[in-house]
């Protein structure tokens, strides 16, 4: 324990900032080192989640959602991790979060763009999924490094299914903006059961909150709205909001009653939930399918026995042999 760091409060004053020797002032000497917050929990209190049961996802490369769960820790029966979400000060008492991760969320779009190529930035992906404005029944599980909450299954790949031949790339582009409103989904209904108390509306945050069709499909999957700030960097704010209000700085108060209301923009469902319920239902069925696929294990028999022809190179080899044999036999002639 003690070559471990003190723990301290996310809000209060560490120390001065101080300029090098060599330089005889600077702009910043003196000022005061107040916020402390870690990426997730700075948008938590960015989005200024501070009671119990609200709750922020942030779309970036991947996806984060925390739920505040008050002075409580709530240790999870359904795949989330409990964290600490913060801690406004050191006479304060600490708040702790339920934590979901998606690993895959902005970085579909990346792979959409460099490794398929059919489109040339996430603007063009907004329009070719408006286009259709549907799947067309076709699910992508973006599984590239195995599936994160509530899952925890490494094995896992990702998958494209559910196609036909009246699939195009628009559909494709649909069906990537559904999967990470789909991953999100999985978070909440876990969250939702770790916690006993169904949430109300979700608050995001992130570069990819800028696409109107994404926070839609969001909306329409988890059937209740999405609410986004109109300054979505967050994160940035949340740790600036920590910083200013430590005792000593204090150039603002994060108490409730001295908040005021932040400007919004608000997503309602626009479809009726058994449609919502269906489409879950199906992306639920794509992912087992995503499991499993990286594996060590040998292809068994009907036996239950290792079979020769798992490995398909060794199959050919004996094949390609017997035959050769054969062949030789016929050419030879009989002894």
């Amino acid at each position: 324990m003690e070559i471990l760091p003190r723990v301290r409060s996310s809000s209060e004053i560490y120390g001065l900032m101080k300029i090098s020797s060599c330089r005889k002032s600077g702009a910043l000497s003196g000022i005061p080192i107040s916020g402390c917050l870690g990426d997730q929990s700075a948008a938590l209190v960015g989005q200024m989640c501070f009671h119990d049961g609200q709750a922020k996802n942030t779309y970036g490369t991947g996806c984060f959602l925390l739920r505040n769960t008050g002075a409580k820790p709530v240790m999870s029966d359904h795949g989330l991790l409990t964290t600490v979400a913060y801690k406004l000060g050191r006479d304060k008492p600490a708040c702790y979060a339920l934590e979901g991760s998606v690993a895959i969320a902005g970085a579909v779009v990346r792979w959409l763009q460099d490794n398929l190529g059919i489109i040339g930035s996430s603007e063009e992906l907004e329009k070719l999924a408006a286009s259709v404005g549907t799947s067309y029944g076709c699910y992508f599980v973006p599984a590239f490094s195995g599936l994160y909450a509530p899952y925890w299954e490494p094995s896992a790949r990702g998958i494209i299914c559910g196609l036909t031949q009246f699939t195009n790339k628009s559909h494709l582009a649909f069906a990537a903006l559904e999967a990470v409103c789909f991953q999100t989904r999985e978070i909440l209904d876990a969250m939702n059961q770790d916690s006993g108390i169904p949430l109300t509306q979700l608050q995001v945050d992130g570069g990819m909150t800028s696409n109107k069709l994404l926070m839609q499909l969001q909306a329409d999957i988890l059937c209740i709205p999405v609410v986004k700030p109109s300054m979505p960097e967050t994160t940035a704010l949340g740790a600036a909001m920590a910083a200013g209000a430590a005792e000593g700085v204090s150039v603002w108060s994060l108490n409730p009653e001295d908040l005021s209301e932040v400007t919004s923009e608000k997503f309602d469902p626009q479809i009726n939930p058994e449609e919502s319920e269906f489409r879950y239902a199906r992306w639920k069925k794509a992912v087992e399918k995503s499991k499993n696929w990286e594996t060590t294990q040998p292809v068994v028999n009907g036996n239950g026995e290792p079979s020769i022809f798992s490995s398909v190179p060794l199959g050919f080899y004996i094949i390609g042999s017997m035959l050769m044999l054969i062949g030789a036999k016929y050419i030879t002639g009989p002894d």
